[in-house]
Order: C-alpha cells, then sequence, then structure tokens
C-alpha cells in the first residue's frame, strides 16, 4: 500500500499540479490511514472507523474532509489502474466545506468600523488610513503592508499594487480614502525609522513597517469599537466587502476582477451571490408581478 501511495501522489504532483503544500497535506493524511490500516487489506468496514476515529478527535469539518478526499481519492487511482478490483470509499459521504468565503459586512458597518479610530491621535490617523484603505481599494493584507510611499499618488486618487506574484495593478481610491491617507502621512513621516528598508506607508508605532498580525489587529480592535463582533471581522472581510458592495451596486464584474487583482473571472464570480435583502430589492423594482 506504502508504494501506491506514492504512484498516486506522483500523479497527484504531476497530472494534477497540486501545490507542494497540498501534496505535503494529503501525504500526512495517507501516512495517518496507512498507519491505522497496519498492513490489513482496506475494507468498508475499516474505512467507516478510520471516519469515525477522526471524528472522535474533533478535527474541523475541513480538516475531516480533506482526509477524507485523500483516501477516496487514492482509492479511486487504485481502482482506475487496476491495482485494486473495488473501492472501499465509495459510499463514504465527505463532510460538507464550508463556505470559503467570510460573510460581508453592511455598508453601515463598514462606516461604523471606518469611523472608529477617529482622529486624535498619530495611532488613530494609521488605523483610520489603513481601514479606509483597505475598504477603499479591496487590498489583501499583505498588499497594505508591503505598499511604499512612491506606489501612492494622492493627486489622482491612485494606488499601484504589487499582488501575487509581483503582479502589479492600478487601483483608485476613494476620496475618504484619500482624507485618511493625507491626514496620516505626516504622522508616519515623523515616526518613521530611517534604518526602514523600502518606503513604507503603514507604519507600527515604533516605526517599522506594519506587519500583518499588526494590521489585522487594527481591524479586531475598531471592530469592537464599533460594536461589531471582532470574530466577524479581518482584512479579508474588508477586501470581500467591498467586492460585494460594488457588484450590489452594479459594478461589471471585470473591473472588480481588475481592481482585486484575481487572475482569472471566475474567482471574481462568487461576489454575484449577492445578499438576499439586495435580491428582494431588485426582485421588487425589477419584477412586473412583485407588487
Amino acid at each position: 500500500m506504502s508504494e501506491c501511495i506514492e504512484e498516486y501522489l506522483v500523479s497527484l504532483r504531476v497530472e494534477k499540479g497540486l501545490a507542494r503544500n497540498t501534496l505535503t497535506a494529503y501525504q500526512q493524511d495517507l501516512t495517518q490511514y496507512l498507519l491505522f490500516l497496519d498492513g490489513t487489506e482496506p475494507s468498508v468496514d475499516l474505512v467507516e472507523q478510520f471516519v469515525s476515529q477522526l471524528r472522535e478527535k474533533h478535527l474541523t469539518n475541513a480538516t475531516i474532509g480533506r482526509k477524507i478526499a485523500a483516501v477516496k481519492g487514492l482509492h479511486r487511482f487504485l481502482l482506475i489502474e487496476e491495482l485494486r478490483d473495488s473501492d472501499p470509499t465509495s459510499l463514504i459521504d465527505t463532510p460538507p466545506r464550508p463556505d470559503p468565503f467570510p460573510k460581508a459586512l453592511t455598508i453601515e458597518e463598514v462606516i461604523a468600523l471606518v469611523e472608529a479610530p477617529g482622529s486624535e491621535t498619530p495611532g488613530a490617523r494609521r488605523d483610520s488610513a489603513l481601514l479606509e484603505f483597505l475598504y477603499a481599494s479591496g487590498a489583501r493584507v499583505s498588499e497594505a503592508v508591503g505598499l511604499d510611499l512612491g506606489d501612492l499618488d494622492l493627486t489622482d486618487k491612485i494606488v499601484l499594487v504589487t499582488g501575487k506574484g509581483s503582479r502589479q495593478r492600478l487601483v483608485p481610491l476613494g476620496s475618504k480614502a484619500v482624507e485618511a491617507m493625507s491626514r496620516w502621512l505626516p504622522d508616519r513621516l515623523s515616526l518613521l525609522k530611517r534604518s526602514e528598508p523600502g518606503d513604507p506607508v503603514f507604519l507600527n508605532l515604533r516605526g517599522g513597517r506594519l506587519s500583518r498580525q499588526g494590521a489585522f489587529d487594527v481591524v479586531k480592535k475598531h471592530a469592537a469599537g464599533a460594536g461589531i463582533e471582532p470574530m466577524r471581522v479581518s482584512p479579508h472581510v474588508l477586501r470581500h466587502s467591498a467586492a460585494t458592495h460594488m457588484v450590489e451596486a452594479g459594478a461589471d464584474l471585470r473591473t472588480v476582477q481588475e481592481m482585486l487583482g484575481h487572475a482569472t473571472i471566475s474567482t471574481t464570480q462568487v461576489y454575484t451571490r449577492v445578499s438576499p435583502a439586495h435580491v428582494m430589492e431588485i426582485y421588487v423594482q425589477a419584477h412586473p408581478r412583485s407588487r
């Protein structure tokens, strides 16, 4: 069986082109399965026992689902390659995958969040600028903390964002974000460590580049201050909210794709899943028999 697992992993790497991290996870999952079998020929009963054991460990549905997917994929491979004459996993259900996209905040919640810091202190002005930038640009947190001063053009209200694979894109900034950034930049100049590499826009209060974790902390802190459950909010939720609100307001998917830096339109299409309230609003406006 160990040789079969090696063949399966090679097929995933060569034919499916799975990422190294995914292959490593699958290898660990299948090693766990192999240890469970302990030399016994796989059967429906044994696979069910393996799944029951996973559930008893109180793993998340996502983790259990990945492990079951690895085992099911292995046995399908063995059947297709005629290395086994049956598939003991054919009747095993995979747990439903959680929705990978967080629920967008309402526009009212976003307004409360971005206004929560105020502007009384340098820290507050930095937080306000960061929150307004994340929502205005739809940038990933790594793109926001990696931003340098030369990437900003507040006169023309535009920013050069460097995304995955060092791909760059121009993204417009709204007036609220420009105002918040303009308030922060004088503080930034006085705080910036001259030894800091690059010319970072967002700093921690010691003068170094703000970290990803620092950005997460800013968002969580002001979510609580805005009366929003912090567990619901992250930099990615602001990115998701920006895209959702644009689509609900009529933005075409190609524009949103370009703004977010998605490589394909299929990734952007998730934002067509608008809120039920918006669906009802459009229905009442558009359907001839809605009234």
